[in-house]
């Protein structure tokens, strides 16, 4: 039986390569994002490589619409075996002592109300069958504090810790939820942070079943610089806030 992915947050980085790992499996990709013509282009890349792909366009901070989403990508593709979630953090991203609580608001809806509502859809089938897998991606900031990016920190930990919670607990109805944390730029071609190489970390994930968490990229040299800066500074060189679609991150 065919197997379906669906990945949440789809963009032309990470998204891809999540989806091109398990597509040249053999999965169904459904993709899910806001702008319809950028995944229809996104569907036609993965048709071009021989993978069944739909698009279901849908504003991931609509909680209705992105749930309808997610049903007519049941519907069309059939039961939903592995969950990936991983939008990019759009909105201001702000420093420590700037941070409101509308920043905040606008990256707790986006990381962690988006990512309930994704789960909480496709959670009760997957229990009810005794199998399926959840990946949920998160940057730099759920692990080192950055004061440069507070908000996006302070909805990234409340999602990877989440993650870990979910790992625990669905483990023995035969379920892996699993975290990724992306501590690089996402660069074609820059070893383990090519889109390809990145997918093929989750598609080991999901084979493997373990662990709960993969960091791709160094988390010291992040803390390193956040040292370096005192805290004050944006990076110099492509870090990841959150999970980027696109070949560099705020």
């Amino acid at each position: 039986m065919v197997k379906t992915l669906v990945v949440v947050g789809a963009g032309p980085g990470l998204g891809m390569g999540v989806a091109r790992a398990f597509g040249r499996q053999g999965f169904q990709v459904g993709l899910i994002a806001r702008t319809k013509e950028k995944l229809d282009a996104l569907v036609g890349e993965l048709a071009e490589l021989g993978v069944t792909a739909a698009a279901f366009p849908a504003d991931i901070r609509d909680r209705d619409a992105l749930t309808s989403a997610l049903t007519a990508a049941r519907d069309r593709l059939g039961p939903i075996d592995v969950l990936e979630y991983s939008p990019s953090p759009t909105g201001p991203i702000t420093h420590a002592t700037q941070t409101t609580v509308d920043s905040v608001t606008a990256q707790w809806e986006l990381q962690v109300l988006g990512a309930v509502t994704a789960v909480g859809q496709v959670l009760p089938e997957m229990l009810a069958r005794g199998d399926g897998t959840l990946l949920l991606t998160t940057g730099v900031s759920s692990t080192v504090p950055a004061p440069f990016l507070a908000n996006v920190g302070m909805a990234m930990a409340g999602l990877r810790n989440w993650a870990h919670t979910l790992h625990a607990e669905l483990k023995p109805h035969g379920i892996h939820a699993g975290t990724v944390t992306i501590a690089s730029g996402i660069t074609p071609g820059g070893g383990e942070a090519d889109p390809d190489a990145i997918g093929a970390r989750y598609y080991s994930m999901y084979q493997q079943r373990s662990p709960a968490e993969e960091v791709i990229g160094d988390l010291d040299a992040f803390r390193s610089l956040v040292s370096r800066t005192g805290g004050s500074g944006a990076p110099a060189t492509p870090i990841s806030a959150g999970p980027p679609q696109r070949t560099s991150s705020p």
